[in-house]
């Protein structure tokens, strides 16, 4: 299966869930993205690791690597192997000797451990079509904000279950020229219902 080399782009605060964060995810090669609601706690995790700030306690990710390591196993890759019902999953690919293993893990733990021990990130290429969001700064298409335009009242948003297709297509490339990755991976979400 084709895969895709990624790197991290962003991590930033979800204002639309509170205490979650977007981690954001970039083709290496192009202008895709792959945005991935996580925990707090992860987010702090792959921070740190980012950051290879040494603590006096090992965080659990680091606890992990310890324990591989001890038992002669090196991380090779992560590789982001599915997208289903809006929720993303992973897995490591582990070396043992001359034994190849792949253990199932969520997204955000796969990465703070893939950030300590500088593997590789890929998708399936799979995951990049059905879950990812194109950059593309020649086209800004703009949304009607018209009076007959559908309109959630208490919001100026638009509903997304009043909206065709081509006006979902403009909103979600307004929402990814403003980086509202969280908006983004919802209207995305919602294009690919219809489909």
């Amino acid at each position: 299966m084709n895969k895709v080399n990624l790197e991290i782009v962003g991590l930033t605060y979800s204002e639309s869930s509170t205490g979650a964060y977007v981690l954001i995810l970039g083709d290496k090669i192009s202008q895709r993205r792959l945005p991935i609601v996580i925990g707090s706690a992860e987010a702090e995790s792959i921070a740190v690791g980012i950051e290879k700030h040494k603590n006096g306690r090992p965080h659990t990710h680091d606890l992990f690597l310890r324990f591989a390591h001890e038992f002669g196993v090196e991380i090779m890759e992560v590789v982001i192997n599915r997208f289903r019902d809006g929720v993303y999953y992973a897995m490591l690919v582990c070396k043992q000797g001359d034994d190849l293993t792949m253990v199932d893990a969520r997204p955000s733990d796969a990465i703070a451990i893939a950030v300590r021990t500088g593997c590789e990130i890929y998708a399936y290429q799979s995951v990049m079509e059905e879950a990812g969001i194109i950059m593309d700064d020649m086209e800004k298409p703009t949304v009607d904000n018209s009076e007959d335009a559908p309109i959630n009242k208490g919001n100026t948003e638009p509903t997304l279950d009043l909206l065709d297709l081509d006006a979902l297509e403009a909103l979600l490339q307004e929402a990814i020229d403003n980086e509202d990755y969280q908006k983004a991976a919802q209207i995305r979400d919602e294009i690919n219902r219809r489909k």
